[in-house]
């Protein structure tokens, strides 16, 4: 995809195309997000575990280095392997030759939004190994050749009836049908083979804990038990922010996590990693790729608490009526926007600009990221790097100036206001993107400042 066809803009008018669509996922979002605000408040304590969890991700980021050599080598004692991995390209070719050694040519993985973020399916592909995706929001996702658009609801863009055309084109259920229990039957009945016959599995993992070595992946549909427990090699991809202290801990975050993603109590099934079963291999991949750069940087470091629970997609009125697709990144939505430049800042210069600043997404943040705050800083900072277009950048320089100086501010709002009142087509016209879906407000006859000078004695 070319840079002037992957801008978030770009394609937000691409999916704005389908009014219908857009409306459905946008309610459907903001029905999450209304079971996530009721599962909160049922909790007396909720900001008191935001505040622990808050801090909890703030010690273990600070003292990353001890925790994860602490991680590693209760693992090893545990009986697992332990990979390290500086980037995507490590990662990718580790687990490769792990698989080429079994000589495993199809296998199955559960949902992993760090093998995304690495592009790790296409990279076997190439090298002749086969992936299905057994989360059933994403195999249906890859059924469609389509990258997941939300971390923890994949297919939400998906209609029922088009997910039954694909499961009749790939899995031979009747034409038409879209009936949500017959297709499901039907993926059941697929993705029990794929486990029954596959020698190697990949999961995520949502919590690492030092103390222990253990692994805590969260599913709803029981997906990653039945891989990593039928297979002969159990491969556990993980972003070294992962990592919590103790065991304890895992409480608060377990509470937190569900509420926020789905506004359920608790995930299905919290499973536990800890030890390879008798004859098995269980290789743990501790993956860096930018994570360590992002925690060098002070403003944005806090990013890295992301327990990938999609809550700030779930409120994001961007997010929402844009779709998760138009972000151009494995993680979408407010906290997509964060770690996306940090990867990458060239050819994701214009996702931190793709947000309304309101703080919706840092108001329901379930380890209280500043994300509305680092979205404005990631403008500042790519603007003064370079990265952004010349309209753009000459459009800031102007606001700057003005925004900085009372006389040249005053006189703006002045020829503003005349211009909206006398000259209204110089405004509302098509050239003005503000206007393509708005009626502009009408002009008000005086300002605040001036009203506040004339009224402020009385």
């Amino acid at each position: 995809m070319n840079r002037q066809t992957s801008n978030h803009a770009t394609l937000a008018d691409k999916f704005n195309e389908d009014e219908p669509r857009v409306n459905w996922h946008d309610e459907t979002l903001w029905w999450v997000r209304t079971k996530r605000d009721r599962m909160a408040w049922s909790i007396p304590e909720w900001e008191q575990l935001r505040e622990a969890a808050s801090q909890i991700k703030l010690n273990a980021l600070g003292n990353l280095h001890d925790y994860l050599l602490q991680f590693e080598q209760q693992a090893q004692q545990n009986g697992a392997i332990v990979h390290w991995a500086a980037d995507a390209a490590e990662q990718n070719r580790i687990v490769t030759d792990i698989l080429k050694k079994h000589g495993v040519q199809r296998m199955v993985k559960s949902k992993s939004m760090l093998t995304e973020e690495c592009h790790l399916n296409p990279h076997l592909a190439a090298n002749g190994i086969e992936v299905i995706d057994t989360d059933l929001g994403e195999r249906i996702v890859q059924l469609a050749k389509e990258a997941p658009s939300h971390i923890v609801l994949p297919c939400i863009h998906k209609k029922k009836e088009e997910i039954g055309e694909l499961f009749h084109e790939h899995l031979g259920t009747p034409a038409g049908n879209a009936d949500p229990q017959l297709l499901t039957a039907a993926a059941r009945e697929h993705l029990r083979k794929e486990f029954l016959q596959s020698k190697a599995a990949i999961t995520g993992v949502n919590f690492a804990v030092a103390e222990t070595g253990e692994m805590v992946v969260c599913t709803n549909e029981g997906n990653a038990d039945m891989g990593a427990h039928l297979a002969d090699v159990h491969i556990a991809c993980m972003g070294i922010e992962k990592i919590i202290p103790q065991r304890k801990h895992l409480g608060v975050f377990l509470r937190l996590l569900a509420r926020s993603a789905t506004g359920q109590p608790i995930t299905t099934y919290s499973s536990h990693f800890r030890q390879p079963k008798a004859g098995q291999e269980l290789h743990i991949v501790l993956v860096d790729n930018g994570r360590s750069r992002q925690l060098g940087r002070e403003d944005f470091r806090n990013s890295l608490k992301c327990i990938r629970c999609g809550a700030c997609m779930n409120t994001c009125p961007v997010y929402r009526r844009s779709g998760g697709h138009s972000y151009h990144t494995a993680v979408a939505g407010p906290i997509g926007a964060i770690l996306a430049p940090n990867l990458d800042m060239k050819d994701y210069a214009d996702l931190p600009f793709a947000s309304t600043l309101c703080g919706s997404c840092s108001n329901v943040c379930p380890v209280k990221i500043d994300i509305h705050q680092q979205l404005y800083k990631w403008r500042q900072v790519l603007v003064q790097e370079g990265h952004t277009t010349v309209t753009k950048t000459a459009t800031m320089k102007i606001m700057s100036g003005v925004l900085s100086a009372p006389r040249a501010y005053k006189i703006a709002g002045k020829m503003g206001r005349w211009v909206m009142r006398v000259f209204p087509g110089m405004v509302n016209n098509r050239f003005n993107p503000w206007y393509k879906q708005r009626e502009m407000p009408a002009p008000p006859a005086q300002s605040f400042s001036e009203w506040y000078a004339k009224n402020k004695k009385s």
